[in-house]
């Protein structure tokens, strides 16, 4: 699919998500600046509407469609963030919802996803088998797929985060963000360098799950090994309309690892008080660890995209790190 999202597109989304979505906080991280040595900022999606970015893009997407469409219905699948945003949007207007998940989704976003009333169906031993029984059901029912990541009203739906806290703070010289399939990364790229053609973007994914890091140097879609991962909500393929699109305007993607992202989940715990899932956390880990390079007196911003974290799992990994 060949992407056409531009900045207006998210300007627009942005009006139209007004009252719809929480102004999340941006706030500055001191602590993690003088880890960093440079001016840290967080914004806060993890106290996003149903606990991650994602309500953005889904409810940009919902709104787009006609009401034959949403007569029909809309299908999902995902690793349970878009999952939860999409059941959210959908329970807005009235609409069916059937989302479809993998059985790695943690049992807290399966709750969110039943929460807003959508139907739950779990296939799969991955995102990517998830999303091929989900057309699948698409086809045999007529529903509208709303696809997670590689969709103009979805892009432009998260490209608002960058642009809100853009609104704030103009001058940021780097922003990292956590890259799952692209829609997040996308939209703040388009929206940050549409106001700052300098401002550096930088993609952050695990060694559990490297389509993007690897992707990107070879300029194609690459194989790629996945293992389990943290950051569940990173953890799955790209597109070929997204890659395309951060070849135009994404600087770079980094790795962490693993231990790194339970070491920032923990941090966040305890230095701001926070609840964050792994993919939210891994901008954080990137800084921690010095991943990133010459970061020495920049203001750099790192989104925080999401808290679906199961408790339990949080808990044990504090305790770890304490």
């Amino acid at each position: 699919m060949s992407l056409t999202v531009s900045f207006l597109d998210i300007v627009k989304a942005h009006k139209n998500l007004k009252g719809q979505v929480v102004h999340t906080p941006l706030i500055s991280s001191p602590a993690l600046s003088a880890i960093a040595a440079a001016d840290v900022w967080l914004k806060l999606e993890c106290q996003q509407k149903t606990g991650s970015f994602k309500a953005r893009g889904a409810l940009n997407k919902i709104a787009s469609l006609t009401e034959e469409e949403l007569a029909r219905g809309v299908i999902t699948a995902s690793a349970g963030n878009h999952a939860q945003g999409v059941a959210y949007a959908a329970s807005l207007r009235g609409v069916s919802a059937l989302i479809v998940v993998p059985k790695t989704a943690p049992e807290t976003k399966k709750a969110g996803i039943k929460r807003y009333g959508a139907e739950l169906v779990v296939y799969g031993d991955s995102y990517d088998d998830a999303e091929r029984y989900a057309y699948e059901l698409a086809k045999e029912t007529g529903r509208m797929f709303v696809h997670a990541f590689e969709d103009n009203e979805i892009i432009a739906g998260q490209g608002t985060a960058a642009l809100e806290a853009l609104l704030e703070e103009p001058d940021f010289d780097v922003i990292l963000v956590p890259a799952g399939g692209g829609g997040l990364i996308c939209g703040v790229a388009l929206a940050a360098k549409a106001i700052n053609p300098d401002v550096q973007v930088i993609g952050i994914q695990t060694h559990a799950s490297p389509p993007w890091y690897y992707s990107f140097r070879e300029k194609r879609l690459a194989d790629v090994v996945y293992s389990d991962s943290l950051a569940d909500g990173l953890h799955g393929g790209i597109t070929q309309g997204n890659l395309e699109l951060a070849l135009q305007i994404v600087d770079d993607f980094l790795l962490v690892e693993e231990e790194h992202v339970a070491q920032a989940m923990s941090w966040l715990a305890k230095e701001h008080h926070l609840m964050v899932e792994g993919s939210g956390a891994v901008g954080i880990a990137a800084l921690m660890q010095g991943t990133v390079p010459d970061l020495e007196g920049k203001k750099v911003l790192t989104i925080v995209s999401g808290s679906n974290v199961d408790a339990r799992k949080l808990a044990e990994i504090i305790k770890k790190h304490a």
